[in-house]
């Protein structure tokens, strides 16, 4: 009956997002099957239309959250460990000939991939301007007069790079733009609240996903991992450190290779079908991953409602206030704004993938908040989302879907906010 009444919800948004259909995901991952990358998938603008907004309705400010783009891999460790367990295994002649191939590759690349940890690549410069360049031409009407835009990001390099590479697209397309962009502790709140330098930092609690109650329920199937080992080793006999790393390590090193420029450099040791087999687990670990800190992000979401309030009373004239950090806050501010059900906290752990598919947080994904102007003083002012570009459902009330009214869409965020219990 639960599962019933979710797909029926489901239904139902699909009815309500206007122009915007929602394809279910294993559907998606037929299609693309790249999307199993999870939070290393590559963004991709989706062909997406926009609703037309309301007769009279025109858009005059944009608020945002994005990630930053495609990096090398987050830290040392991945390509430390497949350097030593690879050097080893070719030493000893423990490396089948499609093994072989991978580690002449692989250590051909060794030093690029060791000095660029973490670092963004051109592929995530290039994500940032397409970006920007999709949001100018999709709404004209607030950057066509130019204006102040105030961009702000975490501490991180690949971030301030990120925002860097927006910031000048929009520059290139109207030199009347006036851009600000801001790094540095006293901004923290609006991109990485719980940065340890943040001085407003806060304390928030952490709540488990109901389907974590009901995980005995899922079947997880581990045949990739053993599938890998044989493909690449003849024997594992002597090789450094915990085999049981082995394969995860080279599923990791798998979905960042298009990020950073080599593809081909596994050959058909993994397979994208392979991935996109084995999804759903790795999905529900990241729901998890995502739910759990979602109040941690209310600093965030409290940011975008004090800056559009300043907008809308006249108090500030920026066009767009942009915001540059990372997956570990984009995810749960997905879960806390309740994007496409993404708040709706199943118990079925197979329910999870038709309210949130961890590649939403895909590299450069990002969170767009589309204000609208009537004609007359009187008109309330209105709001959309999008999400990765496309439009986004809320669970804010409303009788015209993707479009909500400010007031109801503050109203509910701000009691959101205030029920939070104390931690």
């Amino acid at each position: 009956m639960k599962r019933l009444l979710t797909i029926l919800t489901l239904t139902l948004l699909t009815l309500t997002a206007g122009a915007q259909t929602i394809t279910p995901p294993l559907e998606q991952l037929k299609e693309n099957p790249r999307k199993a990358y999870g939070n290393d998938y590559p963004y991709q603008q989706e062909a997406c239309g926009l609703t037309k907004s309301p007769k009279g309705y025109k858009p005059f400010y944009i608020s945002h959250y994005a990630r930053h783009g495609s990096r090398y891999y987050w830290n040392a460790f991945l390509y430390k460990e497949l350097d030593t367990v690879l050097t080893v295994a070719h030493n000893k002649h423990l490396l089948t000939k499609e093994g072989e191939a991978f580690h002449d590759k692989f250590m051909a690349a060794k030093r690029e991939l060791t000095t660029g940890v973490s670092e963004l690549t051109q592929l995530g410069w290039e994500q940032h301007q397409q970006i920007a360049r999709t949001m100018y031409n999709r709404f004209p009407e607030v950057f066509k007069r130019g204006g102040n835009v105030l961009a702000v990001s975490s501490l991180s390099g690949r971030c301030v790079l990120s925002m860097s590479a927006f910031c000048q697209e929009l520059v290139q397309c109207n030199p009347k733009i006036e851009v600000r962009e801001q790094s540095s502790r006293f901004t923290l709140d609006a991109v990485v609240p719980d940065d340890r330098q943040n001085p407003n930092k806060r304390s928030f609690p952490r709540v488990k996903p109901r389907f974590e109650q009901h995980r005995d329920k899922f079947h997880y199937d581990n045949s990739l991992q053993e599938k890998i080992i044989p493909r690449i080793f003849t024997s594992t006999e002597g090789l450094p450190g915990d085999l049981k790393r082995i394969a995860p390590n080279l599923i990791s090193f798998y979905t960042t290779l298009p990020s950073i420029g080599h593809e081909g450099m596994m050959g058909h040791i993994i397979t994208d079908e392979e991935i996109a087999a084995q999804w759903e687990q790795s999905n529900l670990g990241s729901y998890a991953w995502v739910f759990e800190p979602h109040y941690m992000v209310i600093p965030i979401l409290e940011d975008f409602i004090q800056k559009a309030d300043a907008v809308i009373s006249g108090s500030s004239d920026h066009i767009a206030d942009l915001r540059f950090g990372h997956d570990t806050y984009i995810g749960p501010l997905t879960v806390l704004l309740g994007l496409n059900g993404a708040d709706s906290d199943p118990e079925d752990p197979y329910e999870v993938k038709n309210i949130y598919q961890n590649w939403q947080t895909c590299k450069a994904s990002n969170i767009q908040l589309i204000f609208y102007r009537g004609k007359k003083a009187t008109d309330d002012i209105l709001v959309k989302c999008l999400l990765n570009g496309c439009e986004a459902t809320l669970p804010v009330p409303t009788t015209q879907a993707p479009y909500y009214r400010w007031n109801d869409f503050r109203d509910f965020y701000l009691k959101r906010i205030n029920d939070v219990p104390a931690n």
